[in-house]
């Protein structure tokens, strides 16, 4: 399979979007080019989310990432909504699809973990349907 561009969008570019993000660039390197963006950005990631990556999985979300905008995204293969319950704006891709997390901003660390188990799992299959082709780019 070739390397698949994916970006991860959610409203502010600072939590789900940035843990996907994260993952895919960890987990996936080496089918997956991630991306994550926002419609509004934040001057800081969510410490919760950053606190937690960073003890579950030793990845220093602060290091390598920031909260941008959606312009920024260029020839995205797949486009991943996060679940904002907002209409994001057009960002040409070729596959596109919701996947419908809700924020943990402002919950306990059990949903920081919920949210990034779910994320795991949406990763895994999303990188199965492009190696057996049921997602066409």
């Amino acid at each position: 399979m070739r390397e698949v561009r994916v970006a991860f969008v959610c409203v502010h570019n600072s939590c789900r979007s940035q843990i996907a993000e994260a993952l895919a660039k960890n987990l996936y390197a080496d089918q997956l080019v991630a991306f994550s963006a926002g419609t509004e950005v934040v001057a800081r990631l969510n410490q919760d989310a950053v606190r937690i990556m960073k003890q579950r999985f030793g990845i220093d979300m602060e290091a390598t990432q920031v909260s941008k905008l959606v312009d920024v995204l260029e020839n995205i293969d797949v486009l991943i909504t996060m679940g904002c319950n907002v209409d994001c704006p057009f960002v040409p891709c070729k596959h596109r699809e919701d996947w419908g997390l809700d924020d943990p901003t402002g919950k306990d660390d059990m949903e920081y973990e919920r949210t990034i188990d779910l994320i795991l799992a949406k990763l895994a299959s999303l990188v199965a349907r492009l190696e057996n082709r049921t997602i066409q780019i």
